[in-house]
Order: C-alpha cells, then sequence, then structure tokens
C-alpha cells in the first residue's frame, strides 16, 4: 500500500509541475495587455512602457514562467495587478468563505446521497426505487443557479429566514457566517447529491449480486443488514471517486453561486480577475484549484486502499 501510494504521489507530483506550464502559457497566449487595461484607453505610451517594466510583461515568456514558478516553488504567488497586494494573501482571504462553503455542500450531498441510495437499492423495482430514480433524475436537470434563485425568492424574500446575500464574515460569529452559507450550499449540494444517488444505487445493487451477499443472505443475515453491513463499503469505490470530483468541482465551481449570493470567495475572485486581465490572480487560483484536485485525487487512491486492499495489492 505503501508503494502504492508512493506512485501515485510521485505521478501526481509530475502533473502538478505539467499543470504550471499549461496554465501560464494558455493565460498568457489570451489576447489583451494587463498594462494597457489599467492605464485605460488615453495612457501616456511612455508611462504605458515603464508600468509593462515595473509589472515584468516586458520580458520573454520564457523568463516570466521561470520566475512565477520558482515563486511558486517558494510559496510566493506574485502580487497582483490591480490590487497592488500579495496574490497569496487575496487567495487566503477568499478562501475561508469558499472552503467553508464547499465543505458544507459536500456533507450535505452525502448526508442526502447515502441514505437515498439505499433506500433505493433495498427496494429494487418498487414505487420507492422509482421515486427515489425520478428524484434523482429531476435534481440532474436543474441548473444550480436556477435553484439558488428559486431557494432565495422562498427562503428569503418569502419566507425572510435567510439573508438573500452576502456574507458577514467570521469576526461577526460562527454561527450569522454559516447561516449566510446555508442557501449557497444547499444550491450547490442538491445537484450533486442527485448525481451521487444514482452512482451510489447503481453500486449498491451491483454489489448485492455478488456471491458473498448471496451467501451471507442463506445464513440468515436481513436484506437490511447485508446492505447496511457488507455492501456499502464494497460499493464505495465509485461513490469515493465521484466525492473526488465533486470536491474539486465543488471548490472551483462555485462562480455563478458565489455571484448569486454576493459571496466574496474564490470564484468572484478569479471572475473580477479575468475581467480586470489580472492575469497573476488567475494563474495563482488556477494552480491553487489544480493543487487541490491533486492532493484529493491522492486521498481518494489512499481511500481506495482503505475500503478494498486488494487495489493496492493489485496496483504493486
Amino acid at each position: 500500500m505503501v508503494r502504492f501510494l508512493a506512485g501515485r504521489a510521485l505521478a501526481l507530483v509530475i502533473t502538478l509541475l505539467a499543470a504550471t506550464l499549461v496554465v501560464f502559457l494558455v493565460l498568457n497566449v489570451v489576447p489583451g495587455d494587463p498594462a494597457a487595461y489599467m492605464m485605460g484607453l488615453g495612457g501616456d505610451p511612455a508611462a504605458l512602457a515603464e508600468l509593462r517594466r515595473e509589472l515584468g510583461l516586458d520580458l520573454p515568456v520564457w523568463q516570466r514562467y521561470f520566475a512565477w514558478a520558482g515563486g511558486l516553488a517558494m510559496g510566493d504567488f506574485g502580487v497582483s495587478y490591480t490590487y497592488r497586494v500579495p496574490v497569496g494573501d487575496l487567495i487566503l482571504e477568499r478562501m475561508r468563505v469558499t472552503l467553508p462553503l464547499t465543505l458544507m455542500a459536500m456533507a450535505l450531498s452525502t448526508a442526502l446521497a447515502i441514505p437515498l441510495a439505499l433506500f433505493a437499492a433495498g427496494r429494487r423495482g418498487r414505487a420507492a426505487d422509482a421515486a427515489v430514480s425520478g428524484l434523482a433524475q429531476v435534481g440532474l436537470a436543474i441548473p444550480n443557479f436556477w435553484l439558488a434563485i428559486l431557494l432565495v425568492f422562498v427562503f428569503s424574500t418569502t419566507l425572510k429566514l435567510f439573508s438573500a446575500g452576502g456574507f458577514p464574515g467570521w469576526e461577526a460569529g460562527v454561527w450569522p457566517a454559516l447561516k449566510a452559507l446555508v442557501l449557497p450550499a444547499v444550491a450547490l449540494a442538491l445537484p450533486q447529491a442527485a448525481v451521487l444517488t444514482r452512482v451510489a444505487r447503481g453500486a449498491l445493487i451491483e454489489t448485492m449480486g455478488e456471491d458473498y451477499i448471496r451467501t451471507a443472505r442463506a445464513k440468515g443475515l436481513s436484506e437490511r443488514r447485508a446492505l447496511r453491513d457488507h455492501a456499502l463499503r464494497n460499493a464505495m469505490i465509485p461513490v469515493l471517486t465521484i466525492l473526488g470530483l465533486q470536491f474539486t468541482f465543488l471548490l472551483a465551481g462555485g462562480i455563478i453561486i458565489e455571484n448569486v449570493f454576493y459571496l466574496p470567495g474564490l470564484g468572484r475572485l478569479v471572475f473580477q480577475a479575468i475581467a480586470q486581465r489580472d492575469l497573476v490572480v488567475v494563474q495563482g487560483v488556477v494552480i491553487v484549484l489544480v493543487f487541490a484536485a491533486v492532493l484529493v485525487t491522492l486521498a481518494v487512491d489512499a481511500a481506495y486502499a482503505l475500503a478494498d486492499p486488494r487495489v493496492g495489492k493489485g496496483r504493486r
């Protein structure tokens, strides 16, 4: 298992290094000059040239890449063109909103999906199974931004239980801050819960057809206990895969939801940085998301080996 995880870690480090090169090259071939954007249409050419020199934009692309990559290795993400503050500080500040929102959405999605999948798999082919599958299909079809607007209309405008948007900050207290994240978390979690329910249900039904489950039934084990105590763990491989993908998606894919609820998270930061041609911020955010995806992938691989020791043995 140690060799298996070490091999996966090495592959992911190589992936991360390749990602830095791809991200830098892609963003630097996009049309537009950050210095010209900052100076405006009537900027003086001499002042524009001086600003480009100050920002390092007059250097060749390969020099800029190695300077940026070397800074990343030291934990330095550079300085924002627009805000004139370290990019790392901006990302840490916005992660205080995005990371709790992602974790809340993940917890809610899992808490809904696993019980529903167990319920549906235990009643395969019955009306309850069809009802759960129908709800999951509806959840897949509903866009999360439309769901977010609907939640605001019902729980903010009509019932006045939650605020329609904004974030008071953790300094205002844990409960006010968490309350501001409830509706965005629900809007992100429900479509993901639908995906996870379908995957978990299919994996459970497939596992329930295995020989060891039939043997357990023959020994007098009830359907519910066989499903919960034996089938669930052995059906976790596809479930863990989806959970890993969903975490990365929720961390990176909350741009629309954060704009609907006016949350000062990573999504709004990268959206504003793209509009302002602040490439250093965009590069920093994308690399943080890639790094998070790499870590989650490694964690999912470790969970594979724990859920099913045959994974590590087979890879070794």
